[in-house]
């Protein structure tokens, strides 16, 4: 990856903007959604960000090292060569925020690709997470075991789920769903032959069975680019290692040629 995605937290602190005219604007409007306190450079000793939008090059870069010399991280807008971070596009469904990043390369893609995100995720995303998360408790009580409660948590959210973030989802949807019956399914083994160690040659249905897969169990010569499309923190192992006892285990054999 060509940067760390990180979520920064800056209410009620203060962020430098330096620069003036339109683009200036909307970096401190920016600054205020977030719940930030745009100020000025003379207040860099009280902040830890900064964003210098000025269309002149060599003096955005004279602010841009005045201000990592006194050690803020800084965004030069339209230099991302001088930049520490670059802003995303974002997609705002509170609580959901859903970003989309091309490391400064083309804002103009990021942003078309958060607009189609914008027509497929519905206004009801945000109350489906403000709803998990006031249900937290209760769904450890249903769950109280943490694989347990993942797996009912995924098969819940995965397409068609009774939680499927897609589809429009009613105010007591996540209660609704607490009161059924439905249980995941404990244990299910999914074996995979590949044609190609291209990622972009994995099926919507493998693509989806890696991002939820409690363990994947692989072929040694699997790449690594294949392997990431997996969740964080599965188990993985190398082929032969037999299957878990629970859980979803995705096995994945790549095509000799």
């Amino acid at each position: 990856m060509h940067s760390l995605p990180l979520f920064h937290r800056i209410g009620g602190q203060r962020v430098v903007v330096v620069g003036t005219g339109d683009m200036a604007a909307a970096k401190a409007r920016l600054v205020e959604r977030a719940g930030g306190v745009p100020c000025a450079e003379t207040e860099a000793h009280h902040a830890k960000l900064a964003f210098v939008a000025l269309e002149d090059e060599r003096a955005a870069e004279a602010a841009a090292l005045r201000l990592k010399r006194a050690g803020l991280l800084v965004n030069v807008a339209d230099r991302p060569d001088l930049c520490d971070f670059t802003l995303p596009s974002v997609l705002d469904r509170e609580p959901v925020l859903v970003a989309v990043s091309t490391g400064g390369a083309s804002a103009g893609l990021a942003k078309h690709l958060r607009l189609r995100l914008e027509a497929i995720l519905p206004q009801s995303l945000g109350a489906l997470a403000q709803a998990l998360g006031t249900a937290r408790d209760a769904i450890r009580a249903r769950y109280p075991d943490g694989d347990a409660r993942r797996r009912a948590i995924d098969a819940a959210l995965q397409e068609g789920g009774r939680l499927d973030p897609f589809e429009p989802q009613g105010d007591d949807a996540v209660e609704q769903w607490l009161a059924g019956r439905a249980e995941a399914n404990p244990q299910e083994v999914l074996d995979f032959t590949l044609a190609s160690d291209d990622p972009e040659d994995l099926t919507l249905r493998q693509a989806r069975a890696l991002g939820i897969a409690d363990t994947v169990l692989h072929d040694p010569h699997v790449p690594e680019a294949l392997l990431v499309r997996a969740r964080a923190d599965a188990v993985r192992r190398a082929l032969p290692a037999d299957p878990p006892e629970d859980g979803l285990t995705v096995i994945l054999r790549l095509e000799q040629a």
